[in-house]
């Protein structure tokens, strides 16, 4: 019955996921299963009867002390996280339980530990802890463009409602925006799925004609196209633009000007209507986000123009302003 028990015992072992070492009061390794020799690159020969140090990073050596101190003095180790080396060098980040092996007369003769991987969820930790400061710093941000909405839509709001109206709109816009960069983790989105988003609210926009190369936006470039993309369906409902043929919103990607990288031109286009002057003043918030806040987010320019009975929004940028920085 007690070999049938060791059996098993040492089965469970040498078949566990977990990393399972055991050595004595020396600090010599006494045992090494196969989880081992996937986790640290040592074959069990390499390993049993060498110093534990053959894993121990030199930073770490006094850890090793203190461990065996505590052993000795019979008290009770609680699971903690540390690093271990590999046989590459490389340092791997494990979450350790120790426990003490005790002769059958019950004197310490060595200690367990029991060792799980932890890079992946370290990873995931630094992932969470970037995105976490990139949208407490896009928030803060869109703040100072939140605050921008509201003074400049209640200087040219003529009455509460209307105030209440426009600056529920334009909040409702930064929203979807906000709700795709949700949906990657800040990543980054296509260019058409965007524009699209800004769109499909409007039933009467639903024959613009969209298109341009692929294109996945930063964040920035995401939250400022999308406010541009609003006030422009916004102009086209508010004058009947909208309930005309002939809208589009393009886009394309050239060498720019000067032969240093490349650029990147968004332009939309509808229908010239009687509103077309007022556009040209630049008056007014839309136009206010349209030729200054937008171009200047994304270190570019824009300007209406005319052509042909079309009255076209042009927004040019480098590339690198707009694009997802590839790694």
């Amino acid at each position: 019955m007690k070999k049938h028990t060791e059996e098993r015992l040492a089965a469970i072992v040498e078949s566990s996921f977990d990393a399972i070492v055991s050595k004595d009061l020396s600090g010599t390794i006494v045992s090494w299963n196969k989880a081992a020799e996937r986790m640290f690159g040592y074959r069990e020969h390499e390993a049993v009867g060498k110093p534990i140090y053959l894993i121990v990073p030199d930073d770490k050596h006094d850890e090793e002390t203190l461990i065996l101190a505590q052993l000795k003095r019979g008290e009770r180790i609680d699971t903690f996280e540390t690093i271990r080396r590999h046989h590459d060098g490389r340092r791997i980040p494990i979450s350790i339980t120790i426990s003490p092996i005790k002769s059958r007369a019950g004197k310490l003769v060595g200690s367990s530990s029991i060792a799980r991987d932890i890079t992946q969820a370290k990873e995931t930790e630094r992932r969470l802890h970037l995105l976490m400061r990139e949208v407490n710093h896009r928030v803060k941000n869109q703040y100072a463009v939140v605050l921008a909405v509201i003074r400049q839509t209640a200087m040219r709001s003529a009455s509460v409602g209307e105030f209440e109206a426009r600056i529920r709109e334009r909040v409702m816009a930064l929203s979807h925006s906000h709700d795709l960069l949700s949906q990657v983790d800040w990543a980054g989105v296509e260019l058409t799925q965007l524009v699209s988003h800004q769109l499909k609210t409007f039933e009467m926009m639903q024959s613009v004609n969209v298109s341009g190369p692929d294109i996945t936006l930063d964040a920035n470039a995401v939250l400022n196209i999308g406010m541009a993309i609003h006030e422009l369906v916004m102009n086209s409902v508010r004058f009947g633009a909208a309930e005309k043929q002939g809208l589009s919103v393009t886009w394309a990607v050239m060498p720019a000007h000067d032969g240093d990288g490349q650029r990147f031109e968004l332009k939309w286009a509808e229908p010239a209507v009687e509103y077309a002057d007022l556009l040209l003043q630049e008056d007014g918030f839309g136009a206010l986000v349209l030729c200054r806040l937008v171009p200047s987010a994304l270190s570019g320019r824009a300007a209406w123009s005319i052509h042909g009975g079309l009255i076209e929004w042009t927004l040019n940028a480098p590339l690198s302003a707009v694009q997802v920085t590839l790694p």
